[in-house]
């Protein structure tokens, strides 16, 4: 059986690993990181669609607004969700 591929990251400063392949929304989700942003007039946001058409599942990943559900991970990467102070949800 082939060994898996791994990446570290880390998601609000919680190192975290993940396999390689796996989408930033994915790793957000399974580490329990939801909503994803919170709107101008403060209501929490989450993934839609899944598929980077809608983009609400926006994060700040290397430094960088990007759809997470359209991001692969890598190792080292650093993400911040918008809005969401001390894993607040």
């Amino acid at each position: 059986m082939p060994e898996r591929t791994l990446a570290v990251l880390t998601l609000e400063g919680v190192r975290v690993t993940v396999p390689a392949g796996t989408t930033v929304l994915a790793a957000l989700q399974n580490a329990g990181l939801s909503p994803l942003r919170r709107s101008l007039s403060g209501e929490a946001r989450g993934a839609l669609c899944g598929m980077g058409s809608c983009s609400e599942c926006r994060a700040v990943v290397d430094g960088l607004t990007v759809r997470t559900c359209l991001t692969p991970v890598h190792d080292g990467q650093s993400v911040q969700r918008l809005g969401i102070v001390n894993r607040e949800v």
